[in-house]
């Protein structure tokens, strides 16, 4: 089955690596400026004139805040038709904080704006809107593996996804592989938001967590993330596959399990995002370049 890719927005978890030079990146950026202003050669990557990157993950913001400032600057360097899924700050979707020396003296400590909609609001949202606009894509809450019990994280989702400004797009990415079920579904389509399907170390297969959620899309937008090989961790897999140039363990079922799940969402005229981490496979690039043949 042939697919319209004008449907589907196809783009990496990140733009801002070395070993993308000579694939990706034919130019020359200062060091100290790459990460900020190699978008513009990321977004005209294609062939034959037609761009392969329709989308990107701002990853780093779900470690602090990207300002308005830095957000403009991202969206002056992209056509109209581009657009940005941002990573929401973990301290809007973490319980605690983990016993980690980057948190400094919060390591340990609850976390007052867990699933604070306010702070959403004012620290992440109003930025995003300002600067990105009609460019704006999905907004990515992050929800780690451990941290609250399936029943007690579904109350306090379905209060914040009920408090959220309206007329943005959000997706909700969970780890826990018990919070799949119907409860899940339900408040997701309640407040017609997507789940994320992640192809992630501890997670199910795609088709699996789509079966688990009785085969239904619960928005127009659908977002899938692949990030690491089923079973390997995150560590493992930058120690294996950096610097990030090559594939260097294809991924068969996450592949045949994307397409049928973009199949899918086109037949329901729905639109989908899907976001490639170099861990899935070695090389994100080369990656969506394989999914784009297998869906032509």
């Amino acid at each position: 089955m042939s697919i319209d890719l004008s449907h589907i927005r196809l783009g990496t978890s990140s733009w801002a690596y070395e070993g993308w030079r000579g694939l990706v990146y034919q130019q020359t950026y200062p060091k100290s400026r790459f990460s900020q202003d190699a978008l513009a050669e990321y977004a005209s990557y294609g062939t034959d004139g037609i761009p392969l990157f329709r989308t990107v993950g701002i990853d780093h913001s779900f470690y602090r805040p990207a300002s308005a400032m830095q957000l403009a600057h991202y969206a002056s360097q992209v056509p109209e038709d581009f657009r940005f899924c941002s990573k929401v700050w973990e301290d809007i979707t973490i319980p605690a904080y983990a016993h980690h020396p980057r948190y400094g003296a919060k390591a340990g400590k609850p976390n007052p704006q867990f699933l604070d909609a306010g702070a959403f609001r004012d620290l992440v949202w109003a930025p995003a809107q300002e600067s990105l606009r009609s460019k704006l894509g999905p907004f990515i809450f992050e929800f780690q593996r451990w941290g609250m019990e399936p029943a007690a994280f579904l109350d306090a989702l379905d209060r914040f996804l009920g408090a959220l400004p309206p007329g943005s797009q959000y997706a909700i990415e969970v780890r826990n592989p018990a919070i799949l079920g119907l409860r899940y579904l339900n408040i997701l389509h309640t407040h017609r938001v997507s789940h994320v399907y992640n192809h992630w170390t501890a997670m199910p297969p795609l088709s699996e967590q789509h079966r688990l959620l009785d085969q239904t899309f619960t928005a127009d937008h659908v977002v899938i993330r692949l990030l690491t090989p089923l079973g390997l961790a995150h560590e493992k897999a930058v120690e294996q596959y950096a610097p990030y140039d090559r594939i260097i363990a294809p991924q068969s079922r996450m592949r045949q399990d994307t397409t049928a799940l973009v199949q899918q969402v086109v037949v329901r005229r729905k639109s989908a995002y899907v976001l490639v981490n170099n861990r899935a496979e070695g090389c994100s690039p080369l990656t969506i370049q394989a999914l784009v043949a297998g869906l032509s």
